[in-house]
């Protein structure tokens, strides 16, 4: 027992120091389709609320530097642009990554729940340390949203909502996998190297994951799979209870983590440089739960949002 012990210290431990690189979420584009989902949520149920936020988002410090050129766009209509300034600060938190920006923070972007299926654990009672996780950064910004505080600071905080709204919805931004492979971890499925077939190249289970829904990173490719999403994936009732809703949210993506994304500990990685084969059935089966969280991920930022304004 006591050796036992032992080795679960010894793997919780290397867990900690090794899984703080983690990689991005959904890419660009699909956080700008979320972006868009939200908009036409709140365009639809609650106008108050999209003009506030709109307006609220106009007082961000890169408005005028780093969106105006991207909006300034003549084929896009008003209402486009509005739509276009969700979808441009749904992808900001990733934007300003890696840019010595004092709003980049790198563990805000995920929350590292333990899954080891060698040794039966699947634990979401507790995250590992790796400074402040996704879960406590959203109520963070929820916060600093129904503060005093000036509207520009409002404007990032909103950022952070859209963009954490959306990461906290990709399974592999919940799970930290531990196994005889990666005693380390897998950092997320970053070092989870698989093939989509054989003549496929390979990449990493996060990448496909991140990657699934959409490459292009353009306005109307993004607004036209937020138009699909919201026709094939209506809106969910909100989760509810004491705790706050966000951890809702990512336990339930753990256990998609689990169930789909690894398959209960039987998806195989690759060895060295090569990866694995996925399954034949592995697309097909992973993609409508994707599409799904992506537009849950949406319509819950929205729900959000009417809640927060309203507060304040």
């Amino acid at each position: 027992m006591k050796n036992k012990l032992i080795v679960k210290r010894n793997w919780l431990w290397l867990v900690f120091v090794s899984l703080t690189l983690q990689a991005y979420s959904w890419n660009k584009p699909t956080h700008m389709a979320i972006g868009a989902i939200a908009y036409r949520d709140l365009q639809q149920k609650s106008p108050k609320t999209l003009a506030r936020v709109l307006n609220l988002l106009r007082q961000h410090p890169d408005v005028k530097t780093r969106w105006a050129p991207m909006m300034a766009d003549t084929t896009l209509t008003p209402a486009e642009k509005d739509r276009y300034l969700f979808m441009l600060a749904a992808r900001w938190p990733d934007d300003i990554r890696g840019q010595n920006n004092p709003n980049d923070h790198a563990t805000w972007h995920f929350i590292n729940y333990i899954y080891n299926p060698s040794l039966g654990i699947a634990r979401t009672d507790s995250s590992l340390a790796t400074g402040e996780n996704i879960v406590q950064a959203f109520v963070l910004n929820q916060q600093i949203l129904q503060s005093n505080a000036p509207d520009s600071e409002k404007a990032i905080a909103l950022c952070w909502l859209f963009h954490l709204a959306g990461d906290v919805h990709m399974p592999l931004h919940t799970a930290a996998l531990i196994s005889p492979q990666f005693p380390e971890g897998d950092r997320g499925g970053n070092l989870f190297r698989i093939k989509v077939s054989m003549s496929n190249p390979t990449l990493n289970l996060h990448s496909f994951w991140d990657g699934m829904l959409l490459g292009k990173d353009q306005f109307r490719a993004a607004d036209q799979l937020a138009i699909e999403l919201l026709k094939n994936h209506p809106n969910r009732k909100r989760i509810r209870g004491r705790k706050p809703a966000i951890q809702a949210w990512s336990t339930q993506s753990f256990d998609l983590a689990r169930s789909l994304a690894y398959r209960q500990g039987a998806l195989v990685p690759g060895t060295g440089a090569e990866g694995a084969v996925l399954p034949a059935d592995y697309v097909a089966t992973v993609k409508p739960v994707a599409e799904q969280q992506v537009a849950w991920a949406g319509h819950r930022l929205a729900g959000t949002l009417r809640a927060d304004m309203t507060r304040h």
